[in-house]
């Protein structure tokens, strides 16, 4: 088994595992002392359990059933949800299983993720939408190039599948954060009054010698 595979394979145990505490991501590290993993929450405390109970079964059950050796486990809490695609995208599948039309879904949640501050937000729920052929809807808003550096090292993905009556469907979250930073992008400093007064009478005084 491939590390991307395995990495996988944990991150969808985790979706369900989780999913009542806002799993929003994990990040696996191996080191020479084990394999560091970082989960991401909106509920740290569901994560670690009453007296690390949980995050001790958790340990237990990476080592042994995905073969991680010595999972050392650390839990972050995702401030700003709103940013977080796996987390976007797993609000729009329960909304989705709850009977919210697709459009509804895919409106609310790209207004939340630009009212958070993101720069740009694609979201496309892909499947049996209205009719027995397959097809997709796209939402979206902002910048979010599809290529280049910026892109590869910024936006956050996600994708989730979604069981319903007429079929699976599939819903992939894209968001440029707000601290995203691009090559052609150009930042102004503004000096403060007391900054301009002092390069003023610097400038005055090396005029006068």
């Amino acid at each position: 088994m491939t590390e991307a595979i395995k990495k996988t394979e944990i991150d969808e145990f985790l979706q369900q595992e989780f999913e009542r505490a806002g799993y929003g991501g994990v990040d696996i590290t191996n080191t020479p002392l084990g394999t560091h993993v970082v989960v991401y929450t909106m509920r740290p405390g569901l994560v670690i359990g009453r007296g690390g109970e949980t995050i001790k079964n958790l340990a237990k059950t990476l080592e042994e059933k995905f073969k991680m050796p010595n999972p050392q486990i650390s839990v972050a809490e995702i401030e700003i949800p709103e940013l977080n695609a796996r987390i976007v995208a797993s609000r729009i599948t329960s909304a989705l299983k709850r009977g919210v039309h697709f459009r509804r879904a895919g409106f609310w949640a790209l207004n939340q993720i630009m009212e958070a501050g993101a720069l740009g937000v694609e979201i496309v729920i892909s499947g049996k939408l209205r009719t027995d052929r397959s097809r997709y809807e796209k939402f979206r808003s902002g910048y979010l190039p599809k290529s280049g550096d910026a892109a590869r090292k910024y936006t956050r993905k996600a994708v989730l599948p979604v069981q319903l009556k007429p079929g699976i469907l599939g819903v992939r979250v894209q968001i440029m954060p707000p601290d995203a930073i691009f090559p052609d992008q150009v930042q102004i400093i503004e000096e403060t009054t007391e900054e301009a007064m002092k390069k003023t009478e610097k400038e005055t005084a090396e005029a006068k010698e």
